[in-house]
């Protein structure tokens, strides 16, 4: 009446094993990401601000690169436009921050590109 199914869940186990973890790891990455261009955003906004009360650019690239949290700060590319020589009291001012965030999702290069170019701007008018 009964059969041996002693084997049955660990089978069964062992055959969703790899697709659960490859699902937490996507998680994961998703969530960093989201976290990542969070953080980026904000900096943005942080950053603008120092443009708009007459900073020069270098010390605008400086504070982008200490403000954000990120393993390789050398990373991230921060493009000023107007640069300081031609902004103005009431000109607008606009920060783009650019860095690339990298999948630690195995297998993910098969269904989407393996690293992920995350942009923001924002403009603000210089005081």
């Amino acid at each position: 009446m009964f059969k041996n199914e002693k084997g049955q869940s660990l089978t069964e186990f062992a055959l969703l094993l790899p697709l659960m973890l490859l699902m937490i790891c996507g998680i994961i990455d998703f969530g960093r990401l989201g976290f990542n261009y969070m953080n980026q955003h904000l900096t943005t906004q942080e950053t603008v601000r120092k443009a708009g009360l007459g900073r020069t650019d270098v010390e605008i690239v400086d504070f982008a690169r200490d403000y954000i949290n990120m393993e390789d700060s050398e990373n991230l590319e921060v493009s000023i436009s107007p640069d300081d020589n031609n902004r103005e009291s009431g000109d607008y001012v606009t920060v783009t921050l650019t860095s690339s965030f990298e999948s630690i999702t195995p297998l993910i290069s098969l269904l989407m590109p393996d690293s992920f170019e995350i942009s923001t701007n924002s403009t603000i008018r210089v005081e």
